[in-house]
């Protein structure tokens, strides 16, 4: 079912709030949900469990979990800017039932009823819903795995990251339920800065986010955060301009057979110019789907988030507002007033 619909600059602003990626560095998932209700309240159609403890770090709590499988050994060669890489021993096949469970369905449930009991007391809005964030395949594989492995590993690790996923879809409402794919090493591969088995980065890689996307029930919400990195606050390369951002995200929508809830992209802090959003004049989604751009940065406040979103608004309708990533390598104590901030920005909106 395609999603394709233009979307046209000069009409009205529906206020849609804001957004939260995923990762917060408080003590617990209800340390997260509490703060996130406070601040935001309705502004929040979805709350995240803050990717806590372990998780803290995106997917590096999945490399000992790796270690763990007999199929693989340590990678010989130089430790890369992640760490060591694995590969298959010789004459190994690897498959689903081969690796550990990779913790995400887990996490998930715990973290499901710490959400339903502050539902259930009035702490959380009774419309928002639970946010699963949930990484590619291809990014744990491109992140741990030599290339000439990636394929086989990447399929495995599919396999049993959707077999976890169906265990949250089992327990969790579809009414109260939201799954957010974090796709951020894809635009490393879109941008030719990592070694890969994939031979046409671009339709291999919407062949799977919307084969992911596929996999979540429709009553279920859906969306993508889509990503250029956060390793101490960086990109790891500056996106020219939204071009590759839309690319993406019109691929996923005209190619998903159920709806597309959300797409977040990211919107640097010096990119206030017009030249940055330009190529979201040419975004095609369902008038359903909601866009949230990043453009929430602490270190400038509610004027410097004013002057991206005028920008944005001469190339793009409606949109809601977010930071350009998780927040799980921030200072825990800075983290009430970016959760303020968020509020304050898409104020600003209305």
């Amino acid at each position: 079912m395609s999603q394709a619909v233009a979307s046209s600059p000069g009409i009205q602003h529906r206020p849609i709030g804001a957004h939260l990626v995923g990762s917060v560095p408080l003590a617990d998932s209800e340390s997260v949900f509490r703060a996130a209700a406070t601040s935001l309240g309705s502004r929040l159609r979805r709350i995240p469990d803050g990717e806590t403890g372990i998780r803290t770090n995106w997917i590096q709590w999945q490399w000992p979990l790796l270690a763990q499988v007999d199929q693989l050994q340590t990678a010989d060669e130089a430790p890369g800017p992640w760490g060591p890489r694995f590969q298959l021993r010789p004459g190994s096949v690897i498959t689903a039932s081969d690796l550990p469970d990779t913790g995400y369905r887990d996490a998930a449930l715990e973290s499901w009823q710490v959400f339903s009991r502050l539902k259930q007391e009035g702490v959380i809005a009774s419309a928002a819903r639970f946010q699963v964030c949930l990484p590619t395949p291809l990014a744990v594989t491109h992140i741990r795995i030599v290339p000439a492995d990636q394929a086989a590993v990447e399929d495995a690790y599919e396999h049993k990251l959707l077999e976890e996923l169906d265990g949250i879809i089992d327990a969790v409402p579809a009414e109260e339920l939201a799954v957010q794919w974090d796709t951020a090493v894809e635009f490393a591969l879109l941008e030719g800065l990592l070694d890969t088995f994939v031979a046409e980065p671009e339709s291999d890689i919407l062949e799977r986010l919307v084969r992911l996307g596929d996999h979540v029930p429709s009553g279920v919400e859906m969306g993508y955060h889509l990503c250029y990195g956060d390793v101490e606050h960086q990109h790891f390369v500056q996106p020219a301009d939204t071009g590759k951002l839309v690319a993406i995200a019109n691929g996923v929508a005209a190619g998903l057979n159920r709806p597309l809830n959300w797409i977040h992209m990211p919107v640097p802090r010096d990119r206030s110019d017009d030249a940055y959003f330009e190529p979201l004049r040419e975004l095609r989604l369902h008038p359903r789907t909601e866009l949230y751009l990043g453009l929430v940065h602490i270190t400038d406040g509610v004027d410097g988030a004013n002057a991206r979103i005028e920008a944005a608004r001469r190339a793009v309708n409606e949109f809601g507002v977010a930071t350009e990533c998780g927040l799980g390598r921030r200072p825990p104590e800075t983290i009430p007033a970016l959760l303020d901030l968020h509020a304050d920005v898409a104020a600003l909106m209305s």
